[in-house]
């Protein structure tokens, strides 16, 4: 097959007005929280020169989201997601508007508290962010172009991730960082107004209303009765936890590879370009024999390149390390968002979507809070090295103990 018949069902899916639309909200949105998510980091780091101040960044933001996750799916599964779709995104502009303030010096900062409180409600309105583009991204998408339509989703989720990082360092290098926090205000204005010109179809009200709380635990019971879906998210959870590496780069940039805030941004951005390009492939050729046996595989270098990022003491050494770093996520990322996808029912994909977040989206900012404590508790290096040789232990239990994941192909789901 040529390479342009190979990639015609690709542009078939970016010829689609609503997908783009919804790709197009979701990019905008991520730009804004990964400027802020760099900006806040190198911000609290001049404040405290403390590596256990970093790991508070993420508590300050999981423990929003994990409380207000369960609800967000609930509502995503009952109310108009477009709506709440502007909703979030309005709050993660009054989450910049707060930082620009503290930065410009209008608000106290010598306790930290209004920034933290900001990173807070940024908890919140993310976890009505990936319900929203999931249920959405199932209205826009017929079935059969879900594994493509993951793919380039993966590529529009890392783009951002690699485009966020550089944009927030270069912007706090050359600009200062009030100016970095006020474009991310302006991307978050502009991700809601992009979602509120879509035109899909939303859901009715259901013929039978569960209770709030009996609605949420049926969401629950789903993925705990699949175990494909819920070996996926365990796996993917532990992983990010345990390697939790990006949250201490202003620290390895500061003390470890002697870089200014624009080496933080090459370093924040290498991830997300290794899973661009692992994501940019998958679409064009997307897996469907072994996919378990792939994740599996792909999870393992991962806590691989963990060990190595621990031992690197050369800046581009680090960022080759964290570009494979990010290849080895990207499939993990392709792989779990076809698995969701294919197996949610359309009447629970914000619930579904909303626990998926619980497990992936907070080990993020628990990762963080973890490599922090770690971090003051061993040492930066030794933290790094425990959490990569535990990712390995981890996927030999999942191995183990998910052995309907390890022997998955997607053409089961279909």
């Amino acid at each position: 097959m040529s390479a342009a018949n190979s990639s015609s069902p690709v542009r078939a899916l970016l010829r689609n007005r609503g997908f783009t639309t919804v790709l197009a909200y979701r990019i905008l949105a991520l730009l804004s929280y990964q400027i802020v998510a760099v900006t806040v980091g190198w911000h609290i780091y001049e404040l405290t020169r403390n590596p256990f101040s970093l790991g508070l960044i993420g508590l300050a933001e999981v423990l929003p989201f994990f409380c207000v996750a369960p609800f967000a799916g609930y509502l995503v599964d009952h109310l108009p997601r477009r709506k709440l779709g502007v909703a979030a995104c309005a709050a993660l502009t009054l989450t910049a508007v707060i930082l620009v303030l503290a930065a410009a010096g209008w608000l106290p900062t010598t306790r930290l508290w209004p920034i933290y409180a900001a990173i807070a409600l940024t908890g919140m309105a993310r976890s009505f962010l990936s319900p929203i583009y999931n249920a959405l991204f199932a209205k826009v998408l017929a079935r059969e172009d879900f594994v493509r339509g993951a793919g380039l989703g993966t590529v529009i989720f890392q783009a951002a991730m690699v485009t966020g990082p550089a944009i927030g360092g270069l912007l706090v290098g050359f600009g200062g960082n009030a100016l970095s926090y006020a474009v991310a205000a302006v991307l978050a204005v502009l991700a809601g107004g992009v979602l509120a010109r879509l035109r899909v179809e939303e859901p009715g009200p259901p013929a039978t209303s569960l209770p709030i709380f009996a609605s949420i635990a049926q969401g629950a019971r789903f993925v705990w009765g699949n175990q494909i879906m819920l070996g996926a998210m365990a796996l993917d959870m532990f992983s990010v936890l345990l390697g939790g590496v990006v949250a201490m780069l202003p620290a390895f940039i500061h003390d470890i590879l002697r870089y200014g805030p624009e080496g933080l941004g090459i370093l924040r951005a290498a991830p997300a370009l290794g899973s661009v390009c692992v994501g940019v492939w998958l679409a064009r050729h997307p897996l469907q024999q072994h996919a378990g046996r792939v994740l599996l595989f792909a999870v393992a270098g991962f806590g691989l390149c963990v060990i190595a990022f621990g031992l690197s003491r050369s800046f581009w050494l680090s960022a080759l390390i964290l570009l494979a770093y990010g290849m080895c996520d990207g499939v993990s990322v392709v792989v779990r968002s076809t698995i969701l996808q294919l197996s949610t029912p359309d009447e629970m994909r914000g619930r579904v979507s909303s626990i998926n977040g619980i497990f992936i989206s907070s080990s993020n900012e628990l990762g963080a809070f973890y490599a922090g404590t770690m971090a003051r508790l061993l040492g930066l290096i030794p933290a790094v090295l425990l959490g990569g040789g535990a990712i390995l232990v981890v996927v030999a239990a999942t191995a183990w103990r998910a052995p309907r994941l390890r022997r998955l192909d997607l053409n089961d789901l279909h």
